[in-house]
């Protein structure tokens, strides 16, 4: 317990997450007489990045920043409004399927939800749609970040669970569709409520310009395909796809002529500074969960909660509502890399397919970046549009409850997440 409110203190402080685990892991260490185990700490904290895997985030994090600078989501919202945009409420729809498809490239919630309000939010509201639910539909698109492939949520997922990633890519999709599509049906149900929803009306573009518009928002397309495809079939392995993903982001970037010479240190100082953040994360989890073992924590742990049910089921609705909880106050990341290391012997235990376990992780987690009080992709949206907190969460809210429903669903039907990777992964 002291470790527990110790850690807490130092969050409300404002201390930063990583010397807050720390602390509490040499607190932890000194209250159960492991003092003798505190000269092990450097070799433990530097052991923990001698890990392969570890080499695709900043690769994967590079593709990102780079299709981020290189004009890639203008692209893709002419894909998409050519594609949808001649529905009712068409400008929504194209503002999900430009999140869906930016997904695949951005791989980051925060990022791409501060990309889409740049953009969708005022074209939306100039074409006559509600602020606040041309908001709250950016935000909750952007959800599909970390879920398609690739994914840095499963990234780090598969290194702190010790799981393969290709899989873990490929269990992402049939996920990521089902919100899609839930969020699609949200958006339908308003447009049959509200009487706010323009009708947009059908576009005169010549077949030439829908040919040019198809081919420069279907290039980009080419990086999650190369990824998938090139892991699935066992040609790359995820940090070698990461590189060749990064080169064709580079090439795709400046054929665009939307990045300079001189944007390339933004951009590689960006990644640096990300890929420093997530690896000390792993490196002080990655130490924490050592000396909790050592002291047989997750056995008890293990106990704990099979004395409480032995279902699969219900210990997934009692993971996302956990991780639900700590992420309105607690980055996704974050919340990731602590407990999955804890929790991974009451998956085994349980018969709980990893894979499975690790989509359910990755959605649950990213929800808290759209939830109050903390809900920094709110607070991207409101820096952005001006949108009030409370006008936000309320048009958030149905959008939230698609998003759980899904979760939900993932956890009761283990195929949804584990059919495909065993079906495409070699």
């Amino acid at each position: 317990m002291i470790t527990v409110a110790l850690f807490f203190i130092l969050l409300l402080t404002g201390f930063p997450i990583f010397g807050a685990i720390l602390a509490a892991g040499i607190i932890f260490m000194i209250s159960s007489d492991l003092a003798i185990l505190i000269d092990a700490i450097p070799l433990q904290l530097y052991g923990a990045l001698e890990i392969n895997s570890l080499l695709a985030i900043p690769l994967f994090l590079l593709v990102g920043e780079v299709m981020n600078k290189g004009g890639l989501t203008q692209r893709l919202i002419a894909v998409a409004e050519l594609l949808v945009g001649r529905l009712r409420g068409g400008m929504a729809y194209a503002n999900l399927l430009t999140n869906a498809m930016a997904a695949s490239i951005l791989g980051s919630a925060i990022a791409q939800i501060g990309v889409m309000s740049r953009i969708m939010v005022p074209a939306m509201e100039k074409r006559g749609y509600d602020k606040s639910f041309s908001a709250a539909v950016t935000v909750s698109g952007g959800l599909l970040g970390p879920i398609f492939p690739p994914s840095m949520l499963m990234i780090i997922y598969g290194v702190v669970a010790v799981q393969p990633i290709a899989p873990l890519f490929i269990a992402g999709i049939l996920p990521g569709i089902a919100i899609f599509l839930a969020l699609c049906f949200v958006v339908f149900i308003y447009t049959l409520k509200s009487d706010k929803v323009p009708t947009t009306k059908p576009s005169s573009e010549h077949r030439q310009a829908v040919i040019k518009t198809l081919l420069d928002g279907i290039l980009p397309a080419l990086i999650p395909v190369v990824v998938v495809v090139g892991i699935s079939a066992g040609v790359m392995t995820p940090t070698e796809a990461g590189a060749v993903a990064s080169l064709i982001a580079f090439l795709l970037c400046f054929i665009y002529r939307e990045i300079k010479i001189r944007d390339l240190y933004e951009i590689f100082l960006s990644v640096c500074v990300l890929t420093a953040t997530i690896s000390i994360l792993i490196s002080v989890a990655t130490f924490l969960s050592w000396v909790l073992a050592f002291e047989g924590i997750p056995d008890r742990l293990v106990a704990a909660i099979t004395a409480i049910t032995e279902s699969p089921f219900v210990f997934m609705l009692l993971v996302i509502g956990l991780m639900i909880f700590l992420g309105l106050f607690l980055e996704s990341i974050s919340v990731l890399i602590v407990l999955v290391p804890i929790l991974m012997p009451v998956v085994t235990q349980l018969g709980i397919d990893p894979i499975q376990f690790g989509v359910i992780c990755a959605v649950a987690t990213t929800i808290g970046v759209i939830t109050p009080p903390v809900g920094p992709g709110l607070f991207v949206v409101m820096g952005q549009t001006n949108v009030k907190m409370a006008s936000l969460v309320r048009s958030v809210f149905p959008f939230l409850l698609a998003v759980c429903a899904v979760l939900v669903l993932t956890a009761a039907v283990p195929e949804l997440s584990t059919w495909l990777p065993a079906k495409v992964v070699k």
